[in-house]
């Protein structure tokens, strides 16, 4: 009867402890820090790829391209994702979009909001 008494008293203290400390669950508190994106590559008019990924809130472009794929840039403008690569002979080169939109920035400064859809094409510049 005395270790019943004294494990209730050690479960009251625990729970106590939480009660008072505002414990709260590492996946709730993080949630408002995360976003979820959609990434699409295209070259010319085919999609060869589409990635869903969270990343953290006002994160850039650059960084869930970079999570996804293997991408080389230079000064900023990217050259290569996953292996294809731009050919500046023929004035073929990656542009993106953000949800439909062109961007006037590059991939390492353009924010990122919850349910955006990124979209980089290969292909010849207009």
């Amino acid at each position: 009867m005395k270790k019943f008494k004294v494990l209730s008293s050690i479960l009251a203290m625990f729970l106590a402890f939480f009660m008072l400390t505002g414990y709260t669950n590492k996946d709730q508190k993080g949630s408002n820090n995360t976003i979820k994106v959609t990434y699409t590559l295209k070259q010319g008019k085919k999609t060869v790829a589409t990635r869903n990924t969270t990343l953290k809130k006002n994160d850039k472009v650059i960084t869930g391209l970079k999570k996804n794929w293997k991408v080389e840039e230079a000064k900023g403008f990217i050259t290569s994702i996953d292996g294809r690569k731009e050919n500046q002979k023929k004035s073929i080169y990656w542009t993106y979009t953000v949800n439909g939109k062109k961007v006037n920035k590059l991939a390492n400064q353009q924010t990122l909001k919850n349910n955006d859809k990124v979209q980089f094409t290969l292909d010849k510049a207009e």
